[in-house]
């Protein structure tokens, strides 16, 4: 269970013809994706929850100790990614430094985590996409648009072609990807610098002040809705004053998830050494600057009471009697999340095609494409599942077993950095980690904080999950692990 796949062995399974992609991606390619998986519903939505319920105008500093924890875990991500440029991430590290085992948990909580987030963002593009159909006068008849509009038995038609037409794309090719990434990335980031440029003239002072509102106690969760820090320490949070803004960091990290996407398309990264970390931290830091001018604009719009929560930045400028403004920023936020449901889809089928090269899955899904270099196999068998689900399902509970997948992603990547320094000193890095172990142990620190405020109904439905995983695991993969069958020091 603890056996190891040493680098050289998981860089040699990238060689095999059957079972090799395409090298295609640059860094500028690697930063686009980031760019466009990161910038998603949390700059369009999460700005006005945090700012009216939790932290006022002082949401830029709340976005600033985000970004920090981001940065401490892609330090980690940017060190295993140029070092064993692998399809896989997470993955495919800890399968190198802590073991089958660990790989195992993290695979499969990789697969749960990019499966539901593509299905939740699918489900909230419909939305989008309705609403702008709507202020034209096309209206979608209630049964073909989801349960919830459907008030029970409902069909989202729109997320589920969605799906299926990025699936497609994916199958043609993650160059083409690439490109369909770039085009709507340049839309969604006009949008967002229109929404700073222009707001930036309609700013009141008044409206700053106070920058740090006065610290309020937080209503008591009850049950299993209750954050799991409430329940094991008695531990209540704080909205509003200096504490508010650390609680507000654990909400608005949520608008930082997928630069760890980048991750997984390392293996199709032409110089993976010298891009990976620049496509990793270059689109966190981007995003970061975005999130931060975002935040202080519209917070200087808007008295941040008054701040709608489902939509601040449309509503900012209906406020301020921009109506066009608002239509723009609508239509950013559905283009925008297309490259979001698309990036995260290609995370999930690199992440399942690893795991079936290993022998950890069926090797039917290892095979690529004979002329696309794809692993075609995984990608419409997950487009299709996924496509489904989002077609058929009301996912707003789940949503947050996303969050709790990536930040056990985080944690396992920077335990693993610490372990393969000590097991492989020899290895060659083109992007070494500073500060290690204190970086790892940081980042381990502060995504488990954030982890236990979490609700703990989210852990039980983690823990259900991971506990089918290990059935599967001890039923199948385990005896058909390609480590195991030929052992760690045979020729592989």
């Amino acid at each position: 269970m603890f056996r190891t796949k040493t680098v050289e062995q998981s860089i040699r399974d990238t060689e095999e013809p059957e079972h090799e992609l395409k090298k295609s991606l640059s860094a500028l390619d690697l930063t686009v994706f980031g760019v466009g998986v990161i910038i998603g519903t949390g700059i369009f939505v999460l700005t006005g929850k945090v700012a009216k319920e939790t932290a006022g105008p002082a949401t830029a500093f709340a976005f600033i100790a985000a970004g920090v924890v981001c940065a401490l875990a892609a330090l980690c991500y940017a060190e295993f990614a140029s070092t064993v440029p692998v399809a896989g991430s997470a993955y495919t590290f800890s399968y190198a430094s802590l073991g089958e085992l660990v790989a195992w948990t993290i695979g499969w909580d990789l697969v749960l985590e990019f499966a539901l987030g593509t299905a939740v963002v699918a489900v909230g593009w419909s939305g989008y996409v309705r609403s702008l159909m709507s202020n034209v006068g096309w209206d979608m008849p209630e049964v073909l648009s989801g349960p919830e509009a459907a008030d029970g038995f409902g069909f989202d038609l729109l997320a589920f072609v969605l799906v299926l037409l990025l699936t497609a794309i994916l199958v043609v090719g993650v160059k083409l990807s690439a490109r369909v990434t770039a085009v709507v990335v340049a839309i969604k980031v006009t949008v967002v610098l229109i929404v700073i440029i222009a707001g930036s003239f309609f700013i009141k002072a008044d409206n700053y002040s106070p920058f740090i509102p006065d610290a309020v106690q937080q209503p008591a969760g009850s049950g299993w809705d209750a954050p799991l820090v409430q329940l094991l320490f008695g531990y209540e949070p704080t909205n509003f004053g200096i504490m508010g803004i650390f609680t507000a960091a654990s909400v608005v990290f949520f608008a930082f998830i997928g630069f760890d996407v980048v991750a997984t398309a390392a293996e199709e990264t032409r110089v993976p050494q010298r891009d990976m970390p620049r496509g990793i931290l270059g689109s966190l830091l981007i995003c970061t600057v975005l999130y931060v001018a975002v935040s202080l604009v519209v917070t200087g719009m808007q008295h941040y009471s008054q701040l709608s929560v489902s939509a601040p930045l449309a509503d900012a400028f209906k406020a301020t009697g921009h109506p066009f403004y608002a239509g723009t920023i609508s239509f950013g936020a559905a283009v925008g999340l297309t490259t979001v449901c698309m990036i995260l889809l290609l995370g999930q089928t690199r992440v399942f095609f690893a795991m079936s090269r290993d022998g950890l899955l069926p090797r039917f899904f290892s095979v690529t494409h004979p002329k696309y270099r794809t692993p075609y196999r995984p990608t419409i068998l997950l487009g299709v599942l996924i496509a489904i689900i989002a077609g058929f399902t009301s996912l707003e509970e789940l949503a947050t077993l996303v969050n709790i997948g990536t930040l056990f992603a985080f944690v396992v990547v920077a335990l693993g950095v610490i372990v393969l320094r000590r097991t492989r000193p020899d290895l060659h890095r083109a992007f070494r980690t500073p500060l290690v172990p204190l970086v790892p142990i940081l980042s381990v620190a502060a995504s488990f904080w954030l982890m236990l405020n979490l609700p703990a109904e989210t852990w039980l439905r983690f823990g259900i999950w991971m506990a089918l995983g290990y059935v599967l695991y001890f039923a199948y993969s385990r005896s058909h692990s390609r480590v195991g069958r030929v052992g760690d020091d045979a020729k592989y």
